[in-house]
C-alpha cells in the first residue's frame, strides 16, 4: 500500500472538532481534497489561528491521526453548512509549533514565507517531513 501523508489547513477550534467527532473536513468543507485520501493515509492539521474568524495567530500542528476506512460522507446536522468529513482515528498530541521546524521540512522551500504552501488548505507532503511534524507532536519515535 502506498500510503500518503497529508496536512490540512483549519483552525485550531475547528481542528479540535473533528478531533471529538473523529472526522477531518478540509476547505470549508468541500469534498476534492477528501476524496483522494485513503484509508491507512497519516494527516495532520496546521491550525494557523486558534479560533476561526479571531485575530491572533497560533502556527502549530494540532491534531495528527489516520484516515479509517469508509467513504466520504457530507454532513447534515445544520440546514446552513453540510461539510463533506472522512473519519480519522486521532492520536493523543501535544500542539508543536511550526518554526522551529521549519529548517527540517523540505516540502516549504522558502522559509520566510512557508504560509503560502498552505493557501489551497490542503498539501500532500513526503513521509520524511511527515515524521518531522509526528515527532514534534509527540507521536513518533
Amino acid at each position: 500500500m502506498d500510503r500518503q501523508c497529508w496536512i490540512v489547513v483549519a483552525c485550531r477550534d475547528h481542528a479540535a472538532n473533528g478531533v471529538r467527532g473523529g472526522f477531518v473536513q478540509a476547505n470549508h468543507g468541500k469534498r476534492a481534497a477528501l476524496d483522494r485520501m485513503k484509508p491507512g493515509d497519516r494527516v495532520a492539521v496546521y491550525s494557523p489561528r486558534e479560533f476561526f474568524g479571531k485575530p491572533g495567530r497560533l502556527q502549530a500542528f494540532t491534531a495528527l491521526g489516520t484516515v479509517e476506512p469508509g467513504e466520504v460522507w457530507q454532513d447534515t446536522s445544520s440546514p446552513d453548512f453540510q461539510p463533506f468529513r472522512r473519519r480519522v482515528r486521532w492520536e493523543p498530541v501535544t500542539d508543536a509549533p511550526i518554526a522551529p521546524l521549519l529548517e527540517r521540512l523540505d516540502f516549504i522551500r522558502s522559509k520566510k514565507s512557508y504560509g503560502a504552501v498552505f493557501r489551497f488548505g490542503v498539501v500532500r507532503v513526503p513521509a520524511p517531513d511527515f515524521q518531522v511534524i509526528e515527532r514534534a507532536l509527540g507521536s513518533a519515535p
